[in-house]
């Protein structure tokens, strides 16, 4: 039997108890005593109940379903430990990941043969054995570490000192030697046309202005603007197509603080980050140069006439625009602050691949984590926080991105009176309201959401998920952009693979190859998390069907 495993929503499903096969919807939950045929329970083939929300701990008696060939409980908030599943020799696939299961994983899972992911389960171990044997294995690459960094520190410190004992140069020298390495786009802005061979082939390459006026048409052909300044489009001699960017005058505090700018972008390179090619300062005019991106802003595409972007582009748009963040945050030394981060600083080129813009407005986190009476960014996406407590922290960046994953789900803009109804003005409580409501078809955009829109709501929440906590009111609260990086790349997953799912028919060897790559992404819409039971046995048996919860609105 299967005492005591119960939902939290009764919706009636009418007798199982005919012969027939049936099937209970992934909307539609029974609860208390569900009276089956009494063998049903030896012909249960399939438990599919992914991305429920479902809470409490997976009921033992699963383990003793002889005839269980799939389990599927992922991305639902389970806890408790992994029940012995000894009983079911026919189970070939199981999928508990994204829980919150915890203990350790039984051995006997792991020597069997079956497509098993337990991923995302931060209180799961696994057996004592196999963790003694990891904890050896990471004790000794630790160890190995720590010498090989006391050699390189044995071993620059004895360079250094021959150096020191053979350099001609006095102390002074020996400094701004350094200091000019380090900037060596600022050692060379006094005299462009001088150095431009050497300083082309170090970081940025020196534009003389008349070079410059020449490509874009004594400036003619404007392409966008905002509070940074005016982007004008320009082709140089050779064909290369490029962004000129005139900053209005008040950009930059005198020639040091333009120099600095120019070291900074010199030093940042990402593919997902608009490219820095090069610089002008001519006759009291600071310029920059970026590369030219073929298809505009993301802002012109979600909200321009006659343009449309599927959902799954839209994704792989979020997956770029959030990388080339993620690098300012953690690839860089110091990290770096966008803090202006809005549709239309995503760009998008000839494949439609996003590159994040403008982030010469940041700054180096160090600098601006105290408070700063310069509050920066655009209304809409500028973080509440930011602007009440004027202290600038990564958290901001977030709030501005959970901004445009709304605006991509939804094809609205940040601000609006008309787009919203009579209660909301703004679009992060807008949505936050219905996705808390479980209505999610409230906020996805209808040019996504009908024939050739997405293939798995369940993407659209999990990315309305990660909107709704990076707007969080308290920033600590909210992801860090790995986090929302790893959130995007769950729900491009499955929408790909239902996606293929569809395209290729339910039990098509695609949809097969796809299923068994370690997801259960084929099987959701093959299924549709149905729980089928054989339609021969006759006789009864009573038991209730779960401890696990169903949120009241999903």
């Amino acid at each position: 039997m299967l005492p005591s495993w119960r939902a939290g929503v009764a919706v009636p499903l009418g007798r199982l108890g005919d012969g027939r096969r049936r099937s209970l919807s992934p909307f539609a939950v029974v609860v208390g005593e569900v009276h089956f045929r009494s063998a049903a329970k030896s012909h249960l083939h399939v438990i599919n109940l992914s991305g429920k929300n479902l809470t409490g701990n997976v009921p033992p008696e699963v383990g003793a379903l002889p005839c269980l060939a799939e389990i599927g409980l992922a991305n639902n908030m389970l806890t408790g430990p992994i029940p012995d599943l000894s009983g079911s020799s026919n189970l070939s696939i199981m999928y508990l990941q994204n829980n919150k299961l915890s203990g350790s994983v039984p051995r006997a899972l792991l020597s069997r043969s079956i497509i098993f992911n337990y991923s995302g389960n931060m209180y799961l171990g696994i057996a004592k054995q196999e963790k003694k044997h990891v904890i050896i294995i990471i004790s000794a690459l630790l160890g190995a570490s720590l010498l090989l960094a006391a050699a390189l520190c044995c071993y620059m410190l004895t360079r250094k000192t021959i150096k020191k004992d053979s350099s001609p140069e006095g102390p002074d020298d020996d400094d701004f030697t350094r200091k000019n390495k380090a900037l060596p786009a600022q050692k060379n802005l006094q005299n462009p046309s001088t150095r431009s061979r050497e300083i082309a082939t170090e970081t940025a390459h020196p534009y003389r202005l008349s070079e410059l006026e020449v490509a874009t048409n004594n400036f003619a052909s404007r392409i966008g603007s905002g509070g940074f300044g005016i982007v004008y489009y320009g082709k140089l001699s050779d064909g290369k197509e490029i962004a000129v960017k005139v900053p209005t005058n008040d950009s930059y505090q005198g020639k040091k603080q333009f120099t600095n700018e120019v070291s900074l972008l010199s030093r940042i390179h990402h593919r997902n980050l608009v490219a820095f090619l090069g610089y002008c300062h001519e006759d009291g005019r600071n310029i920059l140069v970026y590369e030219f991106m073929h298809n505009g802003t993301l802002k012109e595409h979600l909200h321009g006439r006659d343009k449309h972007i599927s959902w799954i582009k839209r994704l792989e748009i979020a997956e770029d625009a959030a990388k080339g963040i993620e690098y300012l945050h953690t690839g860089c030394t110091p990290s770096i602050i966008h803090r202006d981060i809005k549709t239309s600083n995503i760009l998008l080129d000839k494949q439609m691949r996003a590159k994040v813009s403008d982030f010469g407005l940041s700054k180096f986190a160090a600098e601006e984590s105290h408070a700063s009476t310069n509050v920066r960014g655009t209304l809409g996406y500028l973080d509440p926080q930011y602007y009440i407590s004027q202290q600038l922290t990564e958290k901001s960046d977030m709030y501005s991105f959970g901004i445009i994953l709304l605006e991509l789900i939804s094809g609205r803009p940040p601000i609006s009176t008309l787009s919203f109804g009579d209660h909301f003005r703004n679009i992060g409580p807008w949505a936050k309201f219905y996705y808390e409501g479980g209505d999610i078809e409230a906020i996805i955009d209808p040019s996504i959401s009908g024939a050739g829109g997405y293939q798995d709501v369940q993407s659209v929440w999990k990315i309305a998920e990660a909107a709704v906590r990076c707007i969080d009111a308290e920033p600590r609260k909210r992801p860090c952009m790995p986090e929302v990086v790893k959130e995007i790349q769950d729900a491009m997953a499955l929408e790909r693979t239902s996606s293929e799912a569809a395209r290729c028919g339910p039990f098509s060897p695609a949809a097969a190859s796809v299923r068994s790559g370690g997801t259960m992404r084929s099987h959701d819409m093959v299924m549709d998390n149905l729980l089928l039971m054989d339609d021969e046995d006759d006789s009864s048996f009573s038991g209730s069907v779960s401890k696990l919860k169903y949120p009241e609105l999903r």
